[in-house]
């Protein structure tokens, strides 16, 4: 399998990679066989306004703007606080307007291109259980185990999480990757890139509504016709 692979990150223990790459090829061969359904998941973030890159002003300075002055870290709590706010009394991202930063937690299918997302007010236990039960509402149907491949962050490890993950006992388990092998081992990351990309480099949005519309449109073209080639 080939991943994208990106640089300047802190090398896992080799031993640790090694012992994790055989796990997921026995989960893959028995995903092969139609015994489980194996799941690559991760979290991103989206910036409403533009981060600037080398080399992507000058062929769009036309179409996109900057900020005339950069947001201090509490204007950004602020509209965060906004954005929560909002979400705790429509619980639907039509209605909500303020906001810097959309967080995405997806994963990939393996062996397809398929990708299952949702977008939450914020990284926590709580909308990563509400994520957990949008998958099982699409999988459980199928009899077959569920098998989430993920990294070692908090949400992930969270005590809250218990009672979700006895609820599907033996329907769905989560499965750690080692520390910082998550790079290195879950294809979905390069998905992550392509997908920034696509929404638009050194562009900005009016609202937070905007951007979430924009991903929604960026996932549905994928599912069409792939923008990320995963390489199984």
């Amino acid at each position: 399998m080939s991943f994208y692979r990106p640089t300047g990150l802190l090398t896992p223990d080799p031993a640790a990679l090694a012992y994790a790459s055989v796990e997921l090829a026995a989960l893959e061969y028995q995903a092969r066989r139609g015994e489980i359904i194996v799941l690559y998941a991760d979290e991103t973030i989206l910036w409403r306004f533009a981060l600037p890159r080398a080399g992507w002003w000058h062929r769009q300075a036309q179409r996109y703007r900057l900020p005339t002055r950069p947001l201090t870290q509490r204007q950004i709590k602020r509209e965060e606080a906004l954005k929560r706010e909002a979400w705790r009394r429509y619980r639907s991202w039509s209605r909500i307007t303020s906001g810097v930063l959309l967080s995405i937690i997806g994963a990939v299918q393996y062996g397809t291109s398929k990708v299952f997302y949702k977008s939450v007010p914020q990284f926590d236990a709580e909308g990563f259980r509400h994520y957990i039960h949008q998958i099982m509402a699409t999988f459980a149907p199928t009899g077959k185990e569920v098998v989430m491949v993920v990294d070692r962050s908090g949400i992930h490890r969270a005590h809250t999480l218990a009672s979700t993950l006895a609820h599907w006992h033996g329907r769905f388990r989560l499965q750690l990757l080692p520390a910082r092998c998550g790079h290195h081992l879950n294809p979905i990351e390069g998905f992550w890139r392509v997908l920034k990309d696509k929404i638009g480099a050194g562009r900005c949005f009016p609202d937070l509504q905007q951007l979430y519309w924009r991903v929604r449109r960026v996932f549905i073209a994928h599912h069409e016709q792939p923008i990320y080639a995963f390489r199984w």
